[in-house]
């Protein structure tokens, strides 16, 4: 069973992976990165049964035929949050100055793509109103997705540092802490949402894990991280 995932939903898929892969006899195949970078692996012909992304990117996706007319089911809204590495200090970041003040005191800023990525694409244009994007730019620690992202700046060497993705994969993340949410001009909560894959080669098993995925089996597990619904 290949799963192609945003990085924000990992978490969720490994959550029921051994019970599925101990009731059905079929394993799990998960590869998770930035949402862009999953829909074009879809699109380039990568094997895959479930795909979970942005609601927008499903919709895209069942309109192109990629994914089954409706399968869609939501996992959740997910919000773009500000972390640090775990027992360093927290900055305020409640409001505009406060955000400004604490990305222009770091050595060094991690965030996920800013061109693939749904929070990578967001906090680019977060720093573009802040009118840091240039003067900041040599801080910059620019990864694939989110959990990279995180997963480097726990263990930077660095001082100093302070990053931005999805909260769930701050949350999911050791070694990192979240400092709050975006202030709320900036705001940015997205429908993560999966879909059957039109080619899944046993969709009677892909609507098994869909099930499981976005059901109750999984609603603690969502909500710890960060999920909302």
């Amino acid at each position: 069973m290949h799963v192609l995932s945003g990085g924000a939903a990992a978490a969720v898929v490994k959550a029921v992976q051994a019970e599925f892969e101990k009731v059905t006899g079929t394993s799990i195949h998960g590869t998770f990165s930035a949402v862009g970078q999953m829909r074009d692996q879809l699109i380039g012909g990568a094997p895959c049964d479930v795909i979970i992304l942005t609601k927008p990117l499903i919709e895209q996706l069942i309109a192109s035929g990629h994914v089954v007319a409706g399968s869609a089911r939501s996992l959740g809204r997910v919000k773009t949050g500000v972390a640090v590495r775990s027992g360093t200090a927290h900055p305020s970041v409640k409001t505009r100055d406060e955000l400004h003040a604490a990305m222009s005191a770091a050595q060094g800023i991690y965030f996920p793509d800013p061109d693939k990525a749904t929070a990578g694409i967001h906090f680019m244009s977060v720093l573009k109103a802040l009118g840091l994007d240039e003067s900041l730019r040599s801080k910059f620690r620019v990864f694939p997705n989110g959990a990279t992202a995180m997963g480097e700046m726990a263990k930077s060497n660095e001082d100093h540092l302070i990053g931005s993705t999805q909260v769930t994969e701050i949350n999911y993340t050791p070694g990192v802490d979240l400092v709050d949410v975006l202030p709320q001009e900036f705001e940015l909560s997205t429908d993560y949402t999966l879909g059957v894959c039109s080619q899944s080669q046993n969709p009677k098993h892909a609507q098994l894990l869909a099930e499981l995925l976005a059901g109750p089996a999984t609603e603690s597990v969502r909500q710890q991280g960060g999920f909302e619904f």
